[in-house]
């Protein structure tokens, strides 16, 4: 849990894109910097269970609700065989709720996808798969930064950049220390504001597709670099793309700065509320953080199938 790694300024340049980690991991990595994730963090981890209580941190797959980003509703169906029934799915999207973005979901243009894989991604194709996170899980210690807290005033269904400083501050007002291997959890207040909406409020931030406004993480370099340096295993938040929305061409993507280049998963649409009100009841900001993602071959993403474990 204490990597030896190089800081952003240290790593080399792909044209204007940024810096990037390709090889910093080996150069057939398939876990980015979900290998900050060791046993003696994973033991450590637990050792922040106190009460044993645990908080759901995932929505229901039929959440938001319409579906954003122009996908389809999922249609839920039960077959009976005797005595027994099945489940099925029709046009499910992983990615759909609360969700695992993996490093086939962002391409850096011409240059590939993370390490510089650049084949297109196909079922069954198992370089950059999803799979390869479920094959030991995601569990580390979480820490939340509640910046919607933080900043009180905070318009979640504005486009507000949560910037690097902003990180900074509400991490040192609420004495939240970032080691390696972290899962840092960013509260922005999103799904608390969109759960106060009524259904034609939710229709409408539907029907705008991509351009709908969220508030979310800066998606400048600035960004990029404090959460490589911090040396996290992964960053989620509770709003549709982790980075603010919509996106601005000039400033960048930073689902390009982190997927592609650096090799951190990202996680969308995270359930932050009850945890976030027992944390600040309990003074502390740090918990057991348990996620498995789908094992499936050839995936781009997956239900970010997630458990806070106090």
């Amino acid at each position: 849990m204490s990597p030896d790694l190089p800081k952003y300024s240290e790593l080399p340049r792909l044209d204007d894109y940024g810096n990037h980690s390709w090889g910093v991991f080996g150069a057939d990595d398939e876990l980015g910097t979900l290998n900050l994730i060791d046993a003696d963090g994973v033991r450590e981890a637990t050792s922040l269970v106190r009460t044993g209580e645990r908080a759901g941190l995932s929505l229901p797959l039929d959440q938001p609700d319409p579906p954003l980003f122009r996908r389809e509703r999922f249609q839920h169906t039960m077959r009976r065989a005797g005595s027994m029934w099945d489940d099925r799915l029709d046009s499910f999207f992983p990615q759909g709720s609360t969700q695992w973005d993996g490093f086939r979901h962002h391409r850096v243009r011409q240059h590939g996808f993370y390490g510089g894989v650049t084949d297109d991604p196909a079922p069954g194709n198992p370089r950059l798969s999803i799979h390869h996170w479920a094959s030991s899980g995601i569990i580390s210690r979480g820490v939340l930064l509640d910046v919607a807290r933080h900043l009180g005033d905070l318009d979640a269904l504005a486009g507000r950049s949560i910037t690097a400083d902003d990180l900074c501050a509400v991490a040192e007002a609420q004495r939240a220390e970032i080691r390696p291997g972290d899962i840092l959890c960013v509260r922005t207040g999103w799904l608390a504001a969109y759960r106060g909406l009524g259904p034609d409020g939710r229709a409408a931030i539907s029907a705008q597709k991509s351009s709908f406004t969220s508030a979310g993480l800066a998606a400048d370099e600035a960004t990029a670099e404090l959460l490589w340096d911090w040396h996290i295993a992964a960053v989620t938040a509770d709003n549709p793309a982790v980075e603010v929305t919509p996106g601005d061409a000039a400033v960048g993507s930073l689902h390009r700065r982190l997927l592609g280049m650096l090799g951190i998963p990202l996680g969308e649409l995270f359930d932050f509320e009850t945890l976030a009100a027992r944390l600040h009841e309990e003074g502390r900001t740090d918990f057991l953080f348990v996620s498995v993602p789908l094992s499936l071959v050839g995936g781009l993403g997956s239900p970010g199938n997630a458990v806070a474990v106090l």
